[in-house]
């Protein structure tokens, strides 16, 4: 067998390989284009890498052309967390020494040692990985309009407190078009006592409003032109000249989420998997676009449920060392898919009464805190998804939750 190590970089990358024995066969630097590319791979079939017989690669990135241009064909791509790598390196050398070369020789003994215990990538289909960049595109804008969102709440909060009273019953707040035209319609609360009826009506229509504009629009001119305290003129124009730019950044940050939200809607429903993942309560095309992203379509990639749990941060994890023992929650996991769970966790009871159970059982039976029964929960409908997928099924209330079931049939 053959192994080799990529200690990449921006630029340039390190090749090393290495043959059972962790004799050093040939080592190269190569530089991060079509041409360097070109000699990693001759130089690979120059060791005996062919279509049935890949030579296993090693190296720190899952991500990038380097990794696409590896992963066709057979070839297993094994992506090191660099933690790990560095406590190989201390393995092989006690004086600290670090260079790329002697990176990417460690990258591959990693293989030709513990190549069992490491993952690799899965072989995900094209559209599974089009679904993935789509779907965490989308979530990373999602991200940023909440905390703009709440930057920008807190400094209303500051000088305009009326803005905060006039959207705070509307669903999405200040992420709603009809709040964003407002506040540029009137970036001080010197300039929203002026407001008339016909220029509130007409910004409620620009955002998109079709109902109730005329009463909607008297509501804000009665609680913008109420009572409120003020900062000093100069204060309060200066604070509004910097709500501004943080509303143009909010504007930015929810027209990709909306423009990505219908890319993922377009692309979703087109997976073979869509229908079963669909079939979960409290899962819906995003939702569901997201936990494909993260779990993939690669059957191998999890030996068992208990694989994918732990992967999603919904299992417990044990520490014990002698007397001492301890169960805790995971916090090495997928982030992203553990953040899906906790939507899917909290959605799901209110569309399957099996779930709503089981929620409730797990706080007054187990006295579970909200958040330790929505993990319990997640925990068992990512299991019930895992053998769903394996087997080509749709989600079932009552093999899933057969005692709720059973407790209706009764009633």
């Amino acid at each position: 067998m053959i192994y080799c190590g990529i200690d990449w970089a921006e630029r340039t990358h390190d090749v090393a390989l290495v043959d059972d024995s962790g004799q050093l066969l040939a080592k190269r630097h190569i530089t991060d284009d079509a041409a360097g590319y070109r000699i990693l791979l001759d130089l690979l079939a120059e060791y005996g890498d062919t279509e049935d017989n890949p030579i296993p690669v090693a190296i720190e990135t899952s991500r990038g052309l380097l990794v696409a241009v590896l992963r066709t064909g057979k070839r297993k791509i094994f992506a090191i967390n660099p933690m790990a790598a560095a406590r190989y390196r201390d393995r092989h050398s006690v004086s600290r020494k670090k260079s790329d070369p002697g990176d990417a020789l460690v990258l591959a003994n990693i293989l030709r040692t513990d190549m069992h215990a490491h993952r690799p990538l899965p072989q995900d289909s094209e559209l599974a990985r089009a679904i993935t960049v789509l779907a965490r595109a989308q979530q990373d804008p999602v991200w940023n309009r909440q905390q703009i969102a709440n930057q920008l709440r807190s400094l209303l909060r500051e000088y305009y407190p009326a803005a905060l009273a006039a959207v705070e019953s509307w669903k999405r707040g200040l992420c709603r078009p009809e709040a964003r035209a407002l506040l540029r319609l009137a970036s001080t609360p010197t300039q929203a006592v002026k407001l008339t009826r016909t220029q509130l009506q007409a910004a409620l229509r620009r955002a998109g409003r079709q109902r109730g504009i005329a009463e909607e629009a008297d509501r804000l001119r009665g609680i913008l032109r109420a009572e409120w305290a003020h900062q000093p003129h100069l204060v309060e124009v200066a604070l509004g000249r910097q709500m501004l730019a943080l509303l143009l950044q909010l504007e930015a940050a929810c027209k990709a989420a909306d423009d990505l939200e219908e890319a993922v809607a377009e692309a979703f429903p087109r997976h073979p998997d869509a229908e079963v993942i669909l079939s979960f309560p409290g899962l819906g095309v995003q939702l569901g676009a997201r936990v494909l992203a993260e779990i993939g379509d690669d059957r191998r990639r999890f030996a068992d449920a208990r694989g994918l749990k732990a992967y999603a941060g919904a299992s417990p994890i044990t520490r014990a060392s002698g007397k001492k023992s301890s169960v805790t929650r995971r916090w090495v996991k997928n982030d992203r898919l553990n953040h899906v769970g906790y939507l899917w966790a909290f959605s799901a009871p209110n569309a399957s009464p099996g779930a709503k159970r089981h929620y409730r059982r797990r706080r007054d039976e187990h006295g579970d805190w909200h958040a330790s029964a929505q993990r319990n929960l997640f925990n068992r409908m990512i299991g019930q998804l895992y053998h769903c997928l394996q087997h080509g099924q749709l989600f079932d209330e009552a093999v899933a939750f057969p005692a709720a079931a059973a407790e209706a049939l009764a009633a």
